[in-house]
Parts: C-alpha cells; sequence; structure tokens
C-alpha cells in the first residue's frame, strides 16, 4: 500500500538565470510546504545564492542541460531521499505556491500517481498564441496517450516517486514533460488533474512556440518509435 501522507513529498524548482524572482518563489512555496529543491540549470547570476538564502536545498549544474535534465536531477534527489511525492513548479513565478496543497490534498484523497496542473478554466488570462499551442499539443497528446489531459504544457504536477523509476527522457527542453507522460501512459499509469490559477506577469516566457513546436513532434515521433506505438 502507497504511503499517502502529507510530510513525505517535496517541490522541485527547476531554475536558470531566475535570481530576481528565486528567492521570493521559495519563501512563497515554504509558507505552505517546507521541502523545496532547487535544481539550478547552469545559472550565470545569483540563482543558487538567491534560493538558498530563501530555504531551498540547492543542486547545481556546471553548465545549462536543459529542463528536462534538471527534473531528472531532482527527481533523482527526491527518490534517494526517501520522497514518496514530488511536486514540480516553474520557478519563474507562473505557478502560485497556494495550489501545492491542493495537489497533495488530491493525492492523498485519491491515491492517482500523477496530477497535472489544469490552468484552462482560467485560460482567459492566458496569452492567445499560448492558449491555441497549449489546446492543440494537450488534444494530440491525450489522442497518443488514450488518456485525457486537458492542460498537457503544464509544468505544476505531481509525481509518486516510484514512477520516476520509468521516465527516462531524451528531450532537453519543455517537451521533457510531455515525454514523460507519453512514458507512464504507455505503462497505464492512472492520471488526472488539479484545477490550477494561471498567473502571467512581467516576465519573459522561456516557451518559443514555433521551435518547442517542432520540438515536441520530434519528441513525439521519437517516442512513438521507441515506445513501439503507431
Amino acid at each position: 500500500m502507497h504511503d499517502r501522507s502529507e510530510d513525505r513529498c517535496c517541490v522541485i524548482l527547476p531554475a536558470f538565470n531566475e535570481q530576481n524572482r528565486i528567492g521570493k518563489v521559495v519563501a512563497d512555496v515554504r509558507a505552505h510546504h517546507p521541502d523545496v529543491v532547487v535544481v539550478d540549470d547552469g545559472s550565470s547570476d545569483g540563482t543558487a545564492e538567491e534560493a538558498e538564502a530563501a530555504g531551498a536545498v540547492v543542486i547545481k549544474h556546471g553548465v545549462n542541460r536543459g529542463k528536462g535534465a534538471a527534473l531528472q536531477t531532482g527527481f533523482t534527489h527526491a527518490r534517494e531521499n526517501a520522497f514518496v511525492t514530488v511536486i514540480t513548479m516553474d520557478s519563474d513565478g507562473q505557478h502560485d505556491p497556494v495550489d501545492v496543497p491542493r495537489f497533495i490534498e488530491a493525492y492523498v484523497r485519491t491515491g492517482i500517481p500523477v496530477l497535472i496542473g489544469n490552468r484552462m478554466a482560467d485560460q482567459e488570462r492566458m496569452p492567445a498564441v499560448r492558449r491555441l499551442t497549449n489546446r492543440f499539443m494537450s488534444w494530440l497528446l491525450s489522442r497518443k496517450m488514450g488518456q485525457y489531459v486537458p492542460d498537457s504544457q503544464c509544468g505544476y504536477r505531481l509525481y509518486r516517486c516510484d514512477v520516476l523509476q520509468y521516465t527516462a527522457i531524451q528531450s532537453r527542453g519543455y517537451a521533457a514533460e510531455s515525454e514523460i507522460l507519453m512514458i507512464l501512459a504507455s505503462r497505464d499509469i492512472r492520471m488526472d488533474a488539479v484545477p490550477i490559477a494561471a498567473i502571467y506577469g512581467d516576465e519573459e516566457s522561456k516557451i518559443h512556440p514555433v521551435r518547442d513546436t517542432i520540438r515536441f513532434f520530434l519528441m513525439l515521433r521519437r517516442c512513438e518509435k521507441r515506445l513501439g506505438r503507431r
């Protein structure tokens, strides 16, 4: 029987050159949950120092390796330190830490091993290009997986740590999160959605619609070939 206690969860924040935001994000998360891990993915600024000063455990990459690699480093840390679940968040302030307890409550209540944030009920705040790209990618990925995921591009998620052993992904960038879902779906691991707020301020998105859409399709082709899916 899987442990559903609330206190064996850590929040993982991949970060690259986020010194102006990471301290506040870490402090805000720790107001709701104490265990925060920042994976500094080769930043050239003071991201690591700001995160540590705010109370996070910091793991540093010597060079920038991409979000997929940063997530894998965080996952390895969580499993090696006997955490039962992890919550992944973006480090630029687009995810509201108030929703951390909502993920934990949903997991404790249901035991569903993969919970994905769903911003689509609040999509009017989402920039138009991102909203259209997200709708299309979520529709296509859901079709490929055989499970409906309304917001497949949302990086705000909870994973039960025992399923992370299957997430040997090859994507470096933002396609990594879609690749994780493809791999888990191929093993019939159940997923569900948790409604979350969409926050868009003056931050500069690191997502490039054209480039990342191309990478998404390359990931799909590579992943389907590896998994033997149609």
